[in-house]
Protein backbone atom coordinates (compact mmCIF):
# COMPACT_ATOMS: atom_id res chain seq x y z
CA UNK A 1 0.00 0.00 0.00
CA UNK A 2 1.10 3.39 -0.98
CA UNK A 3 -0.62 6.93 0.55
CA UNK A 4 0.50 9.93 -0.50
CA UNK A 5 -0.49 13.39 1.60
CA UNK A 6 -0.89 16.09 -0.29
CA UNK A 7 -1.58 20.15 1.14
CA UNK A 8 -0.15 23.38 0.93
CA UNK A 9 2.46 24.34 4.17
CA UNK A 10 0.94 24.10 7.33
CA UNK A 11 -1.92 22.49 6.42
CA UNK A 12 -0.89 19.58 8.50
CA UNK A 13 0.67 16.69 6.41
CA UNK A 14 3.26 15.37 8.66
CA UNK A 15 0.42 15.30 11.60
CA UNK A 16 -1.65 13.36 9.27
CA UNK A 17 0.79 11.35 7.88
CA UNK A 18 2.41 10.14 11.11
CA UNK A 19 -1.74 9.50 11.73
CA UNK A 20 -2.07 7.26 8.98
CA UNK A 21 1.56 5.05 9.42
CA UNK A 22 -0.12 4.34 13.09
CA UNK A 23 -3.30 3.27 12.03
CA UNK A 24 -2.71 1.60 8.66
CA UNK A 25 1.46 -0.17 9.67
CA UNK A 26 2.53 1.74 6.88
CA UNK A 27 6.21 3.03 7.09
CA UNK A 28 6.20 7.09 6.97
CA UNK A 29 8.34 8.80 4.18
CA UNK A 30 8.78 12.30 5.45
CA UNK A 31 9.43 15.67 3.59
CA UNK A 32 13.18 16.47 3.74
CA UNK A 33 12.98 20.06 4.99
CA UNK A 34 15.49 20.08 7.45
CA UNK A 35 17.87 18.86 5.38
CA UNK A 36 17.69 21.38 2.29
CA UNK A 37 20.60 23.38 2.63
CA UNK A 38 19.11 26.27 0.86
CA UNK A 39 15.64 26.82 2.01
CA UNK A 40 16.82 29.01 4.81
CA UNK A 41 18.71 31.61 1.92
CA UNK A 42 15.97 30.26 -0.54
CA UNK A 43 13.16 32.12 2.16
CA UNK A 44 15.67 35.21 2.17
CA UNK A 45 16.42 35.63 -1.50
CA UNK A 46 13.62 33.38 -3.48
CA UNK A 47 14.44 34.93 -6.90
CA UNK A 48 18.08 33.99 -5.84
CA UNK A 49 17.96 30.41 -4.37
CA UNK A 50 14.45 29.17 -6.03
CA UNK A 51 16.26 27.01 -8.35
CA UNK A 52 18.56 25.73 -6.23
CA UNK A 53 15.93 24.96 -3.17
CA UNK A 54 13.75 23.23 -6.09
CA UNK A 55 16.19 20.95 -7.73
CA UNK A 56 17.53 19.45 -4.31
CA UNK A 57 13.96 19.22 -3.43
CA UNK A 58 12.94 17.23 -6.80
CA UNK A 59 16.30 15.06 -6.32
CA UNK A 60 15.49 13.87 -2.84
CA UNK A 61 12.37 13.37 -3.07
CA UNK A 62 13.54 11.06 -6.10
CA UNK A 63 15.77 9.05 -4.08
CA UNK A 64 13.40 8.56 -1.53
CA UNK A 65 10.71 7.57 -4.15
CA UNK A 66 13.36 4.89 -5.62
CA UNK A 67 14.43 4.42 -1.97
CA UNK A 68 11.45 4.02 0.25
CA UNK A 69 8.78 4.55 -1.67
CA UNK A 70 8.94 1.72 -4.46
CA UNK A 71 10.09 -0.80 -1.69
CA UNK A 72 7.11 -1.34 0.60
CA UNK A 73 4.27 -0.05 2.59
CA UNK A 74 4.08 3.97 2.69
CA UNK A 75 2.78 7.02 3.35
CA UNK A 76 4.47 9.80 1.66
CA UNK A 77 4.45 13.46 3.25
CA UNK A 78 4.04 15.28 -0.34
CA UNK A 79 4.79 14.26 -3.62
CA UNK A 80 7.51 14.26 -6.33
CA UNK A 81 4.44 15.80 -8.29
CA UNK A 82 3.67 18.63 -6.09
CA UNK A 83 7.16 19.84 -5.66
CA UNK A 84 7.12 20.09 -9.36
CA UNK A 85 3.66 21.29 -10.68
CA UNK A 86 2.76 23.17 -7.27
CA UNK A 87 5.76 24.80 -5.92
CA UNK A 88 8.45 24.46 -8.86
CA UNK A 89 5.15 26.44 -10.77
CA UNK A 90 4.55 29.03 -8.30
CA UNK A 91 7.90 30.46 -8.49
CA UNK A 92 7.78 30.54 -12.12
CA UNK A 93 4.52 32.39 -12.15
CA UNK A 94 6.19 34.57 -9.66
CA UNK A 95 9.16 35.17 -11.51
CA UNK A 96 11.80 33.67 -9.09
CA UNK A 97 12.11 30.97 -11.42
CA UNK A 98 13.12 32.29 -15.08
CA UNK A 99 12.03 30.81 -17.78
CA UNK A 100 14.97 28.94 -18.64
CA UNK A 101 15.26 27.38 -15.18
CA UNK A 102 11.63 26.58 -15.39
CA UNK A 103 11.99 24.48 -18.38
CA UNK A 104 15.34 22.84 -17.04
CA UNK A 105 13.60 22.09 -13.85
CA UNK A 106 10.10 20.96 -15.96
CA UNK A 107 12.57 18.25 -18.59
CA UNK A 108 14.08 16.60 -15.10
CA UNK A 109 10.95 16.42 -13.78
CA UNK A 110 9.25 15.26 -16.74
CA UNK A 111 11.94 12.72 -17.65
CA UNK A 112 11.33 10.51 -14.55
CA UNK A 113 7.99 11.15 -13.27
CA UNK A 114 6.37 8.60 -15.83
CA UNK A 115 8.25 5.50 -14.03
CA UNK A 116 7.10 6.59 -10.53
CA UNK A 117 4.93 4.42 -8.40
CA UNK A 118 1.73 5.84 -8.17
CA UNK A 119 -0.19 6.23 -4.83
CA UNK A 120 -3.31 4.14 -4.28
CA UNK A 121 -4.72 7.35 -3.07
CA UNK A 122 -3.78 10.89 -2.68
CA UNK A 123 -5.05 12.50 0.23
CA UNK A 124 -5.26 16.43 0.00
CA UNK A 125 -5.98 18.59 2.85
CA UNK A 126 -7.65 21.37 2.24
CA UNK A 127 -7.01 24.63 4.20
CA UNK A 128 -7.52 28.28 3.96
CA UNK A 129 -5.46 31.18 4.75
CA UNK A 130 -6.09 31.22 8.45
CA UNK A 131 -5.86 27.70 8.79
CA UNK A 132 -2.36 27.38 7.36
CA UNK A 133 -0.80 30.84 9.26
CA UNK A 134 -2.28 29.36 12.43
CA UNK A 135 -0.03 26.18 12.09
CA UNK A 136 2.81 27.95 10.50
CA UNK A 137 2.62 30.30 13.59
CA UNK A 138 2.66 27.27 16.09
CA UNK A 139 5.42 25.33 14.94
CA UNK A 140 7.75 27.82 14.58
CA UNK A 141 10.15 27.64 12.18
CA UNK A 142 12.00 31.23 12.28
CA UNK A 143 12.44 30.69 8.05
CA UNK A 144 8.17 30.23 7.77
CA UNK A 145 7.55 33.77 9.42
CA UNK A 146 8.49 36.02 6.19
CA UNK A 147 6.06 33.77 3.68
CA UNK A 148 3.11 36.34 2.55
CA UNK A 149 0.01 35.63 2.36
CA UNK A 150 -0.34 36.26 -1.30
CA UNK A 151 2.54 33.24 -1.44
CA UNK A 152 0.32 30.89 0.29
CA UNK A 153 -2.55 31.87 -1.40
CA UNK A 154 -1.02 31.35 -4.92
CA UNK A 155 -0.15 27.81 -3.31
CA UNK A 156 -3.47 27.26 -2.49
CA UNK A 157 -4.96 28.05 -6.34
CA UNK A 158 -2.00 25.62 -8.13
CA UNK A 159 -3.39 23.00 -5.34
CA UNK A 160 -6.72 23.18 -6.18
CA UNK A 161 -5.72 23.25 -9.85
CA UNK A 162 -3.26 19.94 -8.97
CA UNK A 163 -6.18 18.31 -7.63
CA UNK A 164 -8.29 19.03 -10.55
CA UNK A 165 -6.30 17.30 -12.88
CA UNK A 166 -4.76 14.47 -10.76
CA UNK A 167 -5.11 11.37 -12.87
CA UNK A 168 -3.18 8.88 -11.35
CA UNK A 169 -5.23 7.57 -8.19
CA UNK A 170 -8.30 8.38 -6.61
CA UNK A 171 -8.54 11.77 -4.43
CA UNK A 172 -9.82 11.61 -1.27
CA UNK A 173 -10.14 15.49 0.02
CA UNK A 174 -10.15 16.40 3.72
CA UNK A 175 -11.11 20.35 4.94
CA UNK A 176 -8.68 21.37 7.15
CA UNK A 177 -10.34 24.07 8.05
CA UNK A 178 -13.31 21.83 9.51
CA UNK A 179 -11.64 18.20 10.18
CA UNK A 180 -9.41 18.96 13.30
CA UNK A 181 -7.85 15.65 12.88
CA UNK A 182 -4.77 16.01 15.38
CA UNK A 183 -6.21 16.90 18.78
CA UNK A 184 -10.26 15.64 17.67
CA UNK A 185 -9.99 11.83 18.36
CA UNK A 186 -13.63 11.65 17.09
CA UNK A 187 -12.69 13.49 13.60
CA UNK A 188 -9.53 11.26 13.72
CA UNK A 189 -11.66 8.25 13.74
CA UNK A 190 -13.89 9.24 11.37
CA UNK A 191 -11.28 10.68 8.69
CA UNK A 192 -9.53 6.89 9.33
CA UNK A 193 -12.48 5.03 8.82
CA UNK A 194 -13.60 7.27 5.44
CA UNK A 195 -10.18 6.42 4.14
CA UNK A 196 -10.11 3.18 4.99
CA UNK A 197 -13.37 2.44 2.98
CA UNK A 198 -11.61 4.13 0.23
CA UNK A 199 -8.79 1.83 -0.24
Amino acid sequence: MYLAVAGNIGSGKTSLTALLAEAFGLRPVYEAVSENPYLEDFYRDMGRYAFHSQVFFLAHRLRQHREEVERGRVVQDRTVHEDALVFAQHLHRLGHLSERDWRTYLELYRSVAPTLRPPDLLVYIRAGLPTLKRRIAKRGRPFEKALSEAYLQGLNALYEEFVASWRLSPVYVVEGDRVDFVEDEAAQRALLEEIRRRL
